[in-house]
């Protein structure tokens, strides 16, 4: 396994859609191992393919209950309700701000090995589901924000 570069806001890559994976192969494989490895390294919850240079439809968040879920080719098939939080990005590092996001989502995606699954998440999982599946749609979501967040300052 490698880890990846996280690509920044700056990186023309990020405003791309990306393109459904057909080929559920050893290089599939590889790239979710690597996003897994790079995802931990840099302490995020999720990362999205094309933060990683690759116009593919993949992610992988860490849900702190199950650990890491691949996703790939996901869509969001319902919604529930709605809340307003501070959101930030491993693409955009120190930036936050207010985003408004489906309190409960359902997930439809394909496996590494392209057996559908289904997800249903809640809250702070919910608000990681959408985030990373705007990536896969080339939407930053400083793109939805509608106000910005500083978080305090620990003090020693």
């Amino acid at each position: 396994m490698a880890l990846l570069t996280i690509r920044t806001q700056d990186d023309t890559i990020l405003a791309k859609p990306s393109r459904v994976v057909t080929a559920f192969d050893g290089r599939l494989h590889t790239l979710l191992d690597d996003m897994k490895e790079t995802l931990a390294a840099a302490g995020g919850v999720g990362l999205a393919a094309p933060q990683v240079g690759v116009l593919r439809r993949v992610c992988v968040i860490d849900t702190e209950d199950t650990g890491y879920l691949e996703l790939v080719n996901p869509e969001i098939t319902a919604l529930f309700g709605s809340e307003e939080m501070p959101e930030g990005c491993l693409s955009i590092p120190g930036l936050y701000g207010y985003v408004e996001r489906p309190l409960c989502v359902t997930v439809r995606a394909q496996d590494r090995h392209g057996q559908e699954t289904q997800h249903i998440a809640e809250g702070f999982s919910a608000r990681a589901f959408c985030h990373e599946i705007d990536h896969l749609e080339g939407l930053l979501f400083t793109r939805l924000v509608s106000r910005w967040y500083e978080p305090e300052e620990e003090t020693p």
